[in-house]
């Protein structure tokens, strides 16, 4: 039996990476995203197997509508994975963009509960799954993570809930919290300084965005009564920092 996937931000990183794996691996794809242009390039090198599926999340009357639009052999989505997030700035708190935070809360909080909410009734008639991707942020804090950690704080709990609320339907709840990454992650925090994302990764060996679609499609195959609640992952490279300490005088 033919099995259907929807990946939010499949236009590069993580979500593209997934999308690679489980189309060519036999899966139906549907592939969101903002940029279309990106998104059909994608389709057209990984085949039929592979539905563009071109909005913002954060704008639900158009989720909605490239949800009612999706072709019939797209529609009995069996794992949904909220991947689509991002973070903005690494100034404290104090000195951040509320733009930023409103724009990484609208995009990590609200879309990912929106989709989530308007695909239950899907996953709960076809016995799937929800992956949603989360982060070490959400559990370790750390200087000029603030909103950020906490929008992924919130994807962690709720996955949480989210398994508690869907006991006895069958459906499966995973949080996958990813450590350091090499994506376009950093350079959309930092506005494109490519000098930084260099920076931070060199000589680190971090988990690469195959590495974590390596990772979803070993949750999404596994046995129906088997659950992963939570999966934590990090580079070798990575450790847990200690505690600050400020000393007066």
């Amino acid at each position: 039996m033919t099995r259907t996937i929807l990946i939010t931000g499949a236009t590069a990183g993580f979500g593209r990476a997934a999308a690679e794996r489980f189309a060519t691996a036999g899966w139906q794809v549907v592939a969101c995203g903002r940029r279309a242009e990106r998104l059909q390039a994608l389709a057209a090198a990984l085949g039929e197997r592979v539905h563009a599926c071109a909005f913002d999340i954060r704008d639900a009357d158009a989720m909605q509508a490239a949800l009612d639009a999706l072709p019939g052999a797209f529609r009995d989505i069996d794992v949904l994975v909220n991947n689509a997030g991002l973070a903005l700035g690494t100034a404290p708190a104090q000195q951040a963009s509320l733009a930023q935070w409103r724009q990484m809360i609208d995009t990590n909080v609200t879309a990912l509960a929106t989709l989530t909410h308007v695909l239950l009734p899907t996953l709960i008639a076809r016995r799937g799954a929800v992956l949603n991707v989360s982060s070490i942020a959400g559990s370790y804090p750390y200087p000029g993570g603030n909103v950020y950690g906490g929008t992924k704080a919130f994807v962690t709990q709720f996955s949480l809930g989210l398994r508690a609320d869907l006991h006895g339907t069958g459906v499966r709840v995973t949080s996958i919290e990813p450590g350091l990454a090499e994506t376009e992650f950093t350079l959309v925090r930092t506005g494109g300084d490519q000098a930084a994302s260099d920076a931070l990764y060199r000589g680190a060996a971090p988990i690469t965005a195959d590495d974590i679609a390596e990772t979803l499609w070993w949750v999404a195959n596994l046995p129906p009564h088997l659950n992963i609640n939570r999966l934590e992952v990090m580079p070798v490279s990575q450790s847990f920092a200690g505690f600050q300490v400020h000393r007066a005088g």
